[in-house]
């Protein structure tokens, strides 16, 4: 039987770059053998596509780019090519692809614009679609979302440039909804960049400075005491849904450097400490918000559980989450029987499967 050809895509026009290159090796290092010929595709920071012959170890190291052997690949959107075009010294070959990996983190990879150039192209793909993928990366529409199927949201407000310009305005509408402590975020954005919690009023002008660098639109949330809480999500219209996983960050909240710069100092806890109750709950909650977002394939659906009252509320979806050896996606599904091979096998099915229907 002939391999299946998987186009890997890694790297990308975003601020998580590196760990899309650390989530990509790990999934090189789990594809192959007797099933798969993997291409990998690594796209620059400076979005430039290069066919990428190395080994993983210098994907991890954030060097790949330089390999001497890189050339220009793209995948084209004609649908007759149905893959890839590769330049060698000025000629040009095409290689077909049978499905596509993006295992990209953030902009220009998990919020639908890569999706869309592969559905021009007619390729199978993993992961969400363009619809969903725009959705959860957009936190605002996804909340409005969330909102109309009765997943609950903490309170929440959105403002624009020149809404938070007017900060006396500003902190009227905030106090109306929410107290201090909150969160501030870019609208559209991941692994907690941009983000910071606010204790007070003197805070806010510096927190929306920062947001604003990442976005034009701003999310202001209740801060939540709670347990932060995750579940993977696996397959398509009925989709396999883990037991909740628990963060303990190292830091007062679970940002980038707690997620991936602090080694072992957050904790991951599987099973979340919740009642069974609970958790079955939170594993509802998951899948009501992945179908009404319309996600398919993957995705992590990351909650807050607060203390004292038990009441459960949706922090977000991540479309892509990340596949590094600390990650808590992989670690979640291998609770419920997948290895990490059986994953990446298991995501490909997938995505054979929606393409078929």
């Amino acid at each position: 039987m002939a391999k299946i050809r998987v186009a890997l895509l890694f790297g990308g026009v975003s601020s998580e770059h590196d760990i899309s290159c650390i989530s990509a090796a790990a999934i090189a290092d789990n594809l192959g053998g007797d099933k798969y010929e993997v291409y990998k595709i690594g796209i620059t920071k400076k979005g430039r596509w290069l066919l990428y012959p190395g080994g993983t170890e210098e994907m991890r190291k954030g060097k790949w780019d330089k390999n001497p052997d890189n050339v220009p690949a793209i995948l084209s959107p004609d649908r007759v090519t149905h893959g890839l075009v590769v330049s060698h010294e000025g000629n040009f070959d095409t290689v077909k692809i049978d499905v596509v990996f993006p295992a990209l983190h953030g902009r220009n990879g998990e919020d639908g614009t890569v999706q869309g150039l592969m559905d021009l192209a007619g390729i199978p793909y993993v992961g969400c679609d363009v619809l969903a993928s725009a959705a959860c990366m957009n936190k605002v529409a996804a909340n409005r979302l969330f909102e109309a199927v009765g997943v609950p949201k903490m309170p929440w407000v959105a403002a624009g440039r020149r809404e938070t310009g007017d900060f006396d305005n500003l902190l009227f509408r905030l106090k109306e909804v929410m107290q201090f402590p909150l969160f501030v975020k870019p609208a559209v954005g991941g692994s907690s960049i941009g983000i910071s919690k606010v204790k007070g009023p003197e805070e806010l002008v510096a927190a929306v400075k920062l947001a604003s660098a990442h976005d034009k639109l701003i999310l202001f949330e209740q801060g939540v005491d709670g347990q932060e809480v995750e579940c993977a999500v696996l397959g398509n219209e009925d989709p396999l849904v883990s037991i909740p996983g628990e963060i303990r960050s190292c830091n007062e909240m679970y940002d980038f450097e707690a997620k991936y710069e602090s080694g072992d100092a957050s904790e991951l806890l599987i099973p979340a400490e919740l009642p069974e109750e609970k958790r079955e709950e939170v594993q509802s909650l998951a899948k009501r918000a992945y179908k009404a977002l319309g996600c398919s394939g993957l995705s992590r659906v990351d909650f807050l559980v607060e203390r004292g009252t038990g009441k459960v509320f949706i922090n977000e979806i991540n479309t892509m989450p990340g596949f590094t050896t600390i990650s808590m996606y992989p670690k979640l599904m291998e609770k419920c029987g997948f290895t990490f091979p059986e994953l990446c096998n298991q995501l490909i099915h997938h995505a054979l499967e929606r393409a078929e229907v």
